[in-house]
């Protein structure tokens, strides 16, 4: 079986998750929250055995939505508790914004987000802002309890001690990653660490070049405390873990800054690169079948770990399969008891996938059995090609864990090596020093030699330098490579194509052709109900 030790929450994380975390920054108005289960912040942290608990609820949090039935948040607000969970809040604004996906579920939240014409009531929006903020609010409460000073005074030595200090250091890491959302979808936003004890003061608002700074400062800082890169136990942040998300944040410096920092995207794309223990997986399917964990360990660099028996929730990859499924797609093609008839291709995405003269690209994983390529109409599901990228099947063809057939088995790779060669490639495009234009046409050539199947010596799909180096290429390339995986809103912005009107898809602002949208929808709207609860904040442009 699928397992993991932050995949077993027990009874205490769950418990800590509500009673510790109080001060949920912006997010939790009821700050004077009394402990359940007769736990309290001395009683739990006394004993090191509770460290790890803790920590895995940190780690939880960017998938599960909480116990089904007591969500972590909006308990007892009638909300689809699926849709609070942290991965499909994320993706939902990721994907559904953008050129390569459309729901046809017909609600006025997600028609937004289909057509780009949302506002700061929007629910969906309000759902991924809050998650973070929890996120933040989980690990803030972890590291302010796992200090130097809290260890001695509790008499926390030797290993125990040396074990809460490393924990304290992914903690530092799972609130930097919280935060690089923050940063990229929503920009000014409120800002706590370990250092603001929970209080009923309103959160100070950051701007969003000081909340760059501090995820760089955070992320360099933890790097030497974290275990060397892919030495940690799968599904952990190391090294390897932190020098992504450098990498990243560095690719979109100039979006968030105004500053180009493409050579520091270089230097730890190339500390990731060096190390021959990261390899492509053998097949680009594998990476996002139920195995995938031992399939393609070598490749995904940080996950977001699924098991249908242990980690139950209707949001991430659970989300992922089954909302992908309709029309004349059969289920048990992809282990599950039945399809949503949500999401699916707009044209764009399948469009970026001509058959060339000799080779075909595995990588383009549609069906259009009784789908058309066209949308007319954005709440048909048969509308748009079907995506048959996330199953819940194994390597081999075996179902998932769930004998029900529900929840899914398949983890989510957060960061993978393949989006390390193409940041690679992009970086020294955009004049990076430390890489060179052979070596960046070497890496993109290897993510299509598997993509094509070649063997030794094998051409089929292959690219010159010209075209490495032609206009829109390599954004088409991070398209085929990695859709519907989480990057397409942020990639889009960063080649100025997510608000312009130069590049359109199908319902791009709300017209079946496609318009340009106003350029303050670069940024999403901080969450109006927020703005109520914080009257210090300052909504962000446009809206």
């Amino acid at each position: 079986m699928k397992s993991h030790p932050f995949l077993h929450r027990s009874r205490l994380a769950l418990a800590l998750a509500v009673s510790l975390v109080g001060g949920l920054t912006a997010c939790n108005k009821d700050l004077d929250r009394t402990p359940f289960y007769d736990l309290n912040t001395e009683s739990v942290y006394r004993d090191p055995a509770n460290y790890i608990k803790v920590l895995a609820k940190c780690y939880a949090g960017f998938n599960l939505s909480g116990d089904p039935g007591t969500p972590d948040v909006f308990n007892g607000q009638h909300k689809d508790e699926g849709e609070t969970a942290y991965l499909r809040a994320y993706w939902y604004l990721q994907e559904l914004t953008t050129d390569e996906a459309a729901v046809a579920w017909n609600s006025v939240p997600l028609q937004e987000l289909n057509t780009g014409r949302w506002s700061s009531s929007n629910d969906l929006i309000n759902n991924c802002y809050t998650r973070i903020f929890y996120e933040v609010a989980l690990c803030n409460e972890f590291i302010r309890e796992t200090s130097d000073d809290k260890l001695a005074t509790r008499g926390i030595v030797g290993t125990n001690a040396d074990d809460a200090r490393l924990d304290r250091a992914e903690a530092r890491y799972l609130r930097a990653l919280a935060y690089y959302h923050a940063l990229d979808m929503y920009g000014n936003v409120p800002f706590v660490t370990e250092a603001d004890a929970p209080s009923k003061a309103l959160p100070r608002q950051t701007n969003r070049a000081a909340l760059f700074g501090y995820i760089e400062s955070e992320l360099k800082a933890i790097e030497s405390r974290l275990k060397p890169a892919h030495t940690a136990a799968y599904g952990r942040a190391d090294q390897g873990a932190a020098w992504a998300l450098l990498a990243k944040l560095y690719l979109n410096a100039e979006v968030y800054t105004g500053t180009g920092r493409y050579t520091d995207c270089l230097t730890y794309c190339n500390k990731l690169l060096a190390l021959p223990s990261y390899q492509l997986a053998p097949e680009y399917r594998l990476l996002f079948l139920a195995d995938n964990n031992r399939t393609s360990a070598a490749e995904i660099i940080f996950p977001l770990e699924s098991d249908g028996v242990v980690s139950q929730v209707y949001g991430g990859t659970t989300y992922l399969v089954h909302a992908a499924v309709g029309g004349n797609m059969l289920p048990t093609g992809f282990g599950i008891d039945f399809g949503w008839e949500g999401n699916r291709a707009r044209k764009n995405l399948p469009l970026l996938f001509p058959t060339p003269a000799s080779g075909y690209d595995t990588r383009a994983l549609f069906f259009t059995n009784g789908q058309t390529l066209e949308i007319s109409d954005l709440t048909k599901f048969t509308e748009g090609y079907g995506v048959t990228k996330w199953r819940n099947k194994t390597s081999t063809g075996v179902n998932g864990n769930d004998p029900r057939h529900i929840f899914v088995d398949t983890d989510f790779p957060l960061f993978r090596l393949a989006d390390v060669q193409l940041m690679y490639a992009e970086a020294v495009l955009r004049g990076g020093s430390g890489g060179t234009q052979a070596q960046a046409l070497s890496y993109v050539n290897g993510l299509r030699d598997r993509a094509y199947g070649n063997t030794a010596g094998g051409t089929d799909g292959h690219i010159t330098l010209a075209e490495l180096t032609a206009p829109g290429f390599i954004l088409d390339e991070r398209g085929r490579e990695l859709y519907w995986e989480g990057t397409r809103r942020t990639d889009l912005i960063r080649f100025n194509k997510f608000t312009d009107g130069s590049y359109l898809w199908p319902w791009k602002g709300g017209t079946r052709a496609g318009q340009g949208l106003a350029a303050t929808r670069n940024l999403f709207p901080l969450p109006s109900t927020d703005l109520v609860a914080n009257p210090t904040l300052v909504q962000n442009p446009g809206y």
